[in-house]
């Protein structure tokens, strides 16, 4: 039997399981994972509100729950521990990195390390119970935000930012984060990008559900969308991008309703400076950007101040280094040739890759699919080879020896056990558990 490792268990880690064991009989494969709980950013950064994309945890699970497949929770690699890459492409055939794109990029602006300006990210893991996460307190003292970018993660959290207790206490969100919600004072958002409608880059699907919040009004202002060259006749755009600028269009022409909480979507602005008040994030100061007339914008020099008490940056993830892989820095993703890694030029043995450490942070859920099918046809064609290697009878025998106690199936079962009773004593559904040792406790409580 050929045994492979599969380090991250989000889509394109479960991707990858799926692909082996269905087009190979003989191969085992573990799923390994930092985290307790399986899913990555389906669970993790998929927004509470978006059941039907959360949804997508039951086909992972079913990869996660084959019996040539075992997820193997709380195993980190490479993060100062035991366990090197070096010494778990020792216990197996092959290992397969599906690590994703652990960290965001930066605006490099003045102002951007103020207490109030955070990421995306940040934000998101918050309220989606990541245990890393810290409670920073992001609403507190908020009436306006800004959230910079154009993307579907700066829907997301601009629509999160106006929901009502309501229609989250639903949702698996923790409690704290809910709780935070409740209490928020958010009446304004602003959702600012630095290019034209036609080149915003969320899905007309995302776009429209902050047209159809409650007691929110969308904004936007019609001399912005007439900047852009494609929106007088959007008929020569990709399909994607026409829809939206007609949403967009659509919008531009209501009249505001003088709802409680409004979303304001402003085109052609780029930021240049965070303004302190009082040693914490008080507002953003952009400059006004142009069509260039070759895809890009210029400044104007014209520069326009937005009022704010919280700033997040949604502008784009980016590959982590993992020690004892190559990296190449300026695409954030490990040297590759159709998912074998490369070393100095030439294909590792028994190394691979796939997801955002391979392609870059590009694409949607389903991307990772075809992405992941083109690294397990790279691995499968080494099979010969990577089978003439001596590897443990069982890796989780050489794990434990080393300190380890992974959290198995069972565990992970546990966990949702745990979130399940927690949901139904604070009379909610599930509630995800929020720390470490929530998680690592329920993880390890037998069934009664």
């Amino acid at each position: 039997m050929l045994r492979v490792a599969v380090v991250g268990s989000g889509p394109s880690g479960c991707y990858t399981a799926q692909n082996l064991v269905q087009q190979d009989p003989d191969v085992l494969v573990d799923v390994l994972d930092r985290l307790p709980c399986p899913y990555g950013l389906v669970r993790y950064g998929v927004a509470p509100d978006h059941e039907k994309i959360k949804s997508l945890q039951g086909n992972l699970r079913t990869v996660l729950e084959h019996d040539r497949v075992r997820f193997l929770g709380g195993v980190e690699v490479a993060g100062g521990g035991p366990l090197t890459v070096d010494r778990l492409r020792d216990m197996y055939h092959a290992v397969v990195y599906c690590v994703g794109a652990a960290t965001d990029r930066h605006l490099g602006i003045p102002g951007e390390d103020l207490p109030g300006s955070w990421s995306a990210t940040e934000f998101v893991s918050w309220y989606s119970a990541h245990p890393d996460a810290v409670d920073e307190k992001f609403l507190r003292g908020v009436g306006s935000a800004v959230v910079i970018g154009m993307g579907n993660v700066a829907v997301d959290v601009a629509r999160m930012l106006v929901r009502g207790p309501a229609e989250l206490s639903p949702t698996d969100m923790p409690q704290e984060a809910l709780s935070a919600m409740a209490q928020s004072g958010v009446s304004e958002v602003h959702m600012v990008g630095r290019r034209g409608p036609s080149q915003a880059r969320f899905t007309t699907k995302e776009l429209r559900e902050l047209g159809s919040l409650p007691d929110t009004d969308v904004i936007v202002d019609p001399a912005e969308l007439a900047m852009d060259p494609a929106y007088a006749d959007p008929s020569a755009l990709p399909a994607p991008r026409r829809r939206n600028v007609e949403v967009l269009r659509e919008w531009a022409a209501r009249t505001p309703s003088d709802a409680e909480r409004r979303i304001l979507l402003d085109f052609y602005l780029r930021p240049v400076e965070i303004l302190d008040e009082g040693g914490r994030v008080g507002g953003v100061r952009f400059e006004r950007t142009a069509p260039d007339g070759h895809g890009g914008v210029t400044g104007t020099g014209e520069f326009h101040d937005v009022e704010a008490q919280l700033v997040l940056r949604s502008v784009g993830y980016r590959g982590v280094p993992l020690e004892g892989l190559p990296f190449d820095a300026a695409s954030g993703t490990v040297p590759n040739a159709a998912g074998r890694v490369l070393r100095d030029g030439a294909a590792s043995p028994g190394e691979y890759v796939a997801g955002w450490i391979k392609r870059g942070p590009t694409g949607v859920i389903g991307s990772n699919r075809p992405c992941a099918k083109e690294t397990v046809t790279s691995l499968l064609e080494d099979t010969r080879e990577l089978a003439r290697k001596d590897v443990p009878e069982d890796p989780v025998t050489a794990l434990r020896a080393a300190g380890i106690e992974p959290v198995e199936w069972t565990g992970w079962q546990a966990i949702e056990r745990a979130e399940a009773d927690l949901g139904a004593r604070l009379g909610r559904g599930v509630v995800k558990l929020a720390d470490w040792d929530s998680l690592l406790t329920a993880a390890r409580t037998t069934k009664p």
